[in-house]
């Protein structure tokens, strides 16, 4: 019942969004149909956390620490985005930007994409998992397009064309990992591909072909990740959808896919014995770290600034879980949720700002502390969050990434300090003068609208300074899982 709340909730507000229901009416059901999802799944959630795993309906979907956390943080966020693109979407709608009709399409699409994260995170199945990450693709395609500007359909096309050629080389990835379950537990059809069977007896699955699934499965869901040098459609998906959508591919998308990579890892570093899995993504982490970092210099566009920002952290968190071991694993994590936080906010701070002044590029949006307190405060504590400054939540696992590097992997200390530095630079410089400049737009009212903004960024101030006993039991679970 808990499982079919969950599913069921997000696919049924897609079908009733599709209707042609009044703007107010979609908006809200919009919202109200996130928040039950959110209650359901905190309800699943919490009977993990007190009876364990759960495998449900048949095996085929299975609910550990790992995937508990990440679950309750995609439906938390995907209600504090619903909220927030409500008065979003109407001074879209108010600016002439949206239709009637467009407007229906992102209320549909956006719980379309919140059901296909869902079943990715909790499916037992790595063959649905593949299904689940196709089906986010297909929505968010019609989400960033969703404008219908040359430029949104240019980058709807490049995220679909690249991340439609990454996720064919996760099915074959997939058909491997099936080829090699087949030879160690004989012809069970698709619950052959269970992951807690193949967990079962990683030790005793082929390490070749399982070696070479792995090649397949981190090239196909690393582009969704955004790793380097599979990171190209990111950055304009970001900038051309509208802001609900940047903060969900940045707050929930990219955390999903890397989920999708470590589930692969632990099956792939059982068969194998070896730490090699680890080291290939130490470097794809390190590579993206120091490249994000790099290409923040570059910007002019300030949802392009955050995107390139997403890449560095997903790096950071990818070099993370390939140091593995507890401490890795548990900063890991903690880095996944508070960036999945933090980054939603800045997104939703840069959407207010921009329409604030008429533009994305930077050097049209001055003086928001003048302008507008709210938008220029929230944007002052977002960039100080995900920059890494104390007492947020960042500052946290990154310090434990980086003492952890020291001890172990000395070499790549350096790397990641010079990664961290550039990209405190870039930002710092790229957004004072948005937040202090001299602004000549008349001040603006506060926006309640940045009630999310507040509320993401308290969470990730409180996961600095004290990460309650509960949360801290499952990232111990999760990190000795992975390993």
């Amino acid at each position: 019942m808990d499982l079919l709340l969950v599913l069921g909730i997000p696919l049924l507000a897609t079908l009733l969004l599709a209707l042609p229901l009044t703007r107010r009416v979609g908006a809200e059901l919009n919202a109200g149909m996130s928040f039950a999802s959110f209650l359901a799944v905190s309800w699943l959630t919490l009977r993990v956390a007190r009876g364990g795993p759960m495998l449900l309906w048949h095996e085929q979907f299975y609910v550990d620490p790992f995937n508990a956390f990440l679950v309750e943080l995609t439906a938390f966020v995907g209600f504090t985005t619903a909220v927030f693109s409500r008065p979003y979407m109407r001074t879209e709608e108010h600016h002439g930007r949206l239709t009637p009709r467009r407007k229906r399409l992102y209320h549909s699409m956006y719980q379309l994409f919140m059901a296909s994260m869902f079943v990715a995170l909790l499916t037992n199945n790595m063959g649905l998992l593949w299904v689940a990450m196709e089906g986010a693709t297909l929505s968010t395609v019609l989400l960033v397009s969703l404008f219908r500007t040359k430029a949104s359909l240019e980058a709807a096309w490049k995220y679909f064309i690249l991340c439609g050629v990454g996720i064919a080389q996760a099915l074959f990835g997939t058909l491997l990992l099936y080829f090699a379950a087949e030879q160690t537990l004989g012809r069970q059809g698709m619950t052959a591909l269970l992951w807690t069977h193949l967990y079962a007896v990683k030790a005793d699955l082929e390490p070749t072909v399982l070696a070479l699934a792995f090649v397949f499965l981190l090239v196909g869901y690393g582009t969704k990740v955004g790793l380097a040098p599979l990171h190209n459609w990111l950055p304009d998906a970001h900038a051309e959808g509208p802001a609900p959508v940047s903060a969900v591919l940045s707050g929930l998308l990219l955390n999903v896919a890397l989920y999708a990579v470590i589930r692969c890892k632990v099956l792939v570093e059982g068969s194998i014995g070896s730490v090699l899995p680890g080291r290939i993504l130490m470097g794809f982490g390190l590579l993206s770290a120091l490249l994000g970092a790099f290409f923040l210099w570059r910007q002019r566009d300030i949802k392009r600034l955050f995107a390139y920002s997403s890449i560095e952290h997903m790096g950071i968190i990818t070099f993370a879980f390939g140091l593995g071991g507890p401490i890795a694993n548990f900063a890991a994590l903690l880095h996944m949720t508070v960036h999945s936080l933090t980054k939603s906010s800045l997104f939703f701070t840069a959407g207010h700002a921009a329409q604030t002044a008429g533009t994305q590029r930077m050097d049209g949006i001055r003086g928001l502390a003048a302008i507008n307190p709210a938008i220029g405060w929230s944007l002052m504590l977002g960039s100080i969050a995900i920059l890494g400054m104390p007492p947020f939540g960042i500052f946290a696992s990154e310090f434990l990434i980086l003492t952890t590097a020291v001890h172990e992997h000395p070499w790549a200390a350096p790397l990641l300090l010079i990664a961290l530095g550039v990209a405190f630079g870039g930002i710092f410089i790229k957004v004072q003068p948005m937040i202090f400049g001299d602004g000549r737009a008349p001040r603006l009212p506060h926006s309640p609208a940045l009630l999310p903004v507040f509320v993401h960024l308290a969470l990730a101030l409180t996961l600095g300074i004290y990460i309650p006993p509960t949360l801290a039991a499952c990232y111990n679970a999760a990190a000795n899982l992975i390993g």
